[in-house]
């Protein structure tokens, strides 16, 4: 049968269905296949929190989004053009994510009655059936049945058997986009190496997958999409997390600095446990404590023995290291504090994404207790955004925090080698027998330019010095009650995250002109949705400007001057208003908050819809 094929410049497909179908795995690889053509590409994984959700509940939907294109991509895309869902509840749950005249891939076993019920379908409606699809293109697949015919002669029992079900929607999607199956071959290869048998079957049902597109009565078009015209370069597809692991791997090279990370699991920070596990090989410490008391903890005696010293968290345990922070912030060590933000409060929104916690990063200790600040603002930007946290940990004596979040951490986007020579230098500064008075006095808190005391390594003689977590005197760092003393380190203490603003590159524009009507000033990981909404804005003949912040303390010296440049400033946040308080409290100019606390990105719609209100009420 003859074939035609369409060539798109982008397209964004949401896979969805139990989270026991794999939907993940499938969305991963095809993004990975994409990402080696050499397509530039943004992903959305979503998925439940609980470990095994009821089958077939709309509870239970896991879903997986990937925006891919021959140009430049921002977003996983606010609509889809194609939704595959693996059944009934999957397509009640996400059909309003679809395009009108969007295309629809279902597997029939799936709305059977059973799943009908589970997905509250009233009695007697099948929407595969009853016309309410007719806007969309509706392709029915019975993907468990052509999955079991595969394998009819493997030998292979019931459930291991609808275990490659996703394989065969993986295998269709790779023909219907005309992509080749090798890079989810080798993956089987690799995975299930030790079970022969496994590979077989995988193999054979993603092959059986495509296959049925070539010969399908059904399907007569297929898809192109080219390579975008990206920076040369060597690349590779990174999630958020791994990004952030392979960033702290190269701030400990760069550094000369063991690194140790002591962290307790908690989602959706585990992952940079379970990626920096693999790397004992370069000198990596990692260490699974009993709570996040004992992995902070753990952290600041490796510090204070003159490692790395890191931890990781989401919001709910940071509040458990509170004191712990403020330990290491009395101490003057470096600590670098990861926070992969989520829906909060307390165990809130396990899985769902949010900026909520950036209050809680600057100001959330017990007296005054000023740490630094900042923010990654996609996945691959954890990578260069963690190794600048560490270097200011390091060279600063402080504690720092390094801000990422749902969305960034499980993200997926293309991401350049770097070049060493294109990294930043990282340069303790250690306490030698130089370091002592001409009266052979050592004074652990005697400060350089920076205003930050040298690294004193414990056992090294002649620099025996107090720690602990009470008043230091200045520069002896005996224990001190002397209320003059005591205000002197506290202003010494701001003075020194203060100072960091001298040492960090001023704020740019990330697009539109230095002075105007309208600024969308964001942090983390809005910059996806504002940077396409202002591209589309300028398209429309809008004129705004656009301020995207990596430092959030101190923020850049010239930051105010930016700011008051622009009649109306808005600030859209995944929280209550977080960042627009702070502006508001630092420069007194009257920015506007517009916030989003769903569990989800914002979409480049909704940040458009507020540039053009905006525009409409000035």
């Amino acid at each position: 049968m003859n074939k035609t094929t369409e060539i798109k410049k982008d397209v964004t497909i949401l896979f969805a269905g139990d989270s026991g179908d794999g939907i993940q795995l499938t969305g991963t690889q095809f993004t990975n296949t994409n990402a080696l053509f050499g397509n530039d590409l943004s992903t959305f994984p979503n998925f439940p929190a609980e470990i095994r959700a009821p089958q077939g509940t709309l509870a239970g939907v896991s879903g997986f989004q990937l925006h891919f294109g021959s140009e430049q991509i921002y977003t996983p895309g606010d609509e889809c053009d194609v939704l595959v869902v693996m059944n009934a509840a999957a397509l009640k749950a996400n059909l309003k994510n679809l395009k009108a005249g969007g295309s629809i891939i279902a597997n029939t076993d799936g709305f059977d009655p059973k799943n009908l019920k589970l997905a509250k379908y009233p009695d007697g409606v099948q929407p595969l059936e009853d016309h309410s699809l007719d806007k969309f293109k509706l392709y029915t697949i019975d993907v468990t049945k052509m999955t079991k015919t595969a394998l009819a002669d493997s030998g292979l029992g019931t459930k291991e058997i609808d275990r490659t079900k996703n394989m065969f929607v993986l295998g269709f999607i790779c023909w219907m986009y005309n992509r080749s199956l090798e890079t989810s071959v080798n993956y089987v290869k690799e995975q299930f190496r030790k079970k022969p048998e496994i590979v077989e079957a995988n193999t054979k049902v993603l092959k059986a997958g495509y296959h049925f597109g070539e010969t399908s009565e059904t399907f007569t078009t297929r898809y192109q999409v080219e390579k975008a015209a990206m920076p040369p370069g060597v690349y590779r597809n990174i999630m958020g997390n791994q990004a952030t692991a392979l960033g702290l791997l190269a701030a400990s090279k760069l550094s000369g600095l063991e690194m140790f990370f002591g962290t307790y699991p908690i989602t959706p920070a585990s992952d940079i446990l379970h990626e920096l596990s693999k790397y004992k090989n370069f000198g990596v410490k990692t260490f699974q404590a009993e709570d996040e008391i004992a992995a902070i903890t753990s952290a600041i005696g490796a510090s204070f023995g003159g490692a790395l010293g890191v931890t990781s968290s989401s919001g709910p345990g940071i509040a458990l290291k509170g004191e712990a922070i403020g330990l290491a912030l009395m101490l003057e060590l470096p600590l670098l504090i990861v926070n992969v933000q989520r829906g909060g409060p307390s165990t809130g929104l396990p899985t769902k994404t949010e900026q909520a916690d950036l209050m809680q990063a600057i100001y959330g200790r017990n007296g005054e207790s000023p740490v630094p600040v900042i923010a990654a603002y996609s996945p691959s930007n954890c990578f260069d955004t963690v190794i600048e946290a560490a270097r200011l940990a390091v060279e600063f004596m402080t504690p720092v925090f390094f801000l990422s979040d749902g969305y960034i951490a499980n993200g997926a986007e293309p991401w350049r080698f770097p070049k060493e020579a294109d990294l930043p230098k990282i340069t303790p500064v250690f306490a030698t027998i130089n370091s002592k008075t001409e009266d052979g006095k050592f004074l652990p808190y005697k400060r350089n330019e920076k205003l930050s005391r040298e690294w004193a390594i414990p056992g090294t003689k002649g620099l025996e010095h107090r720690i602990g977590g009470l008043e230091k005197e200045h520069e002896t760092g005996n224990i001190s009650y002397d209320p003059a003393n005591h205000e002197f380190m506290v202003k010494m203490r701001q003075a020194k995250v203060d100072k960091i603003a001298d040492y960090i590159p001023l704020q740019k524009l990330e697009s539109g002109p230095e002075k105007g009507k309208l600024l969308i000033v964001g942090w983390g990981s809005t910059y996806g949705s504002i940077t396409a909404a202002a591209k589309q804005a300028v398209a429309e003949g809008i004129e705004v400007s656009h301020v995207h912040l990596r430092y959030l303390n101190p923020l850049p010296k010239n930051l105010g001057e930016i700011l008051s440049n622009f009649e109306r400033i808005i600030v859209p946040e995944m929280n209550n208003g977080q960042l627009v308080r702070i502006l508001r409290d630092k420069y007194l100019v009257p920015a506007e908050g517009f916030n989003k606390i769903k569990g989800e990105p914002f979409s480049t719609k909704e940040i458009l819809g507020k540039i053009r209100e905006a525009v409409l009420v000035s």
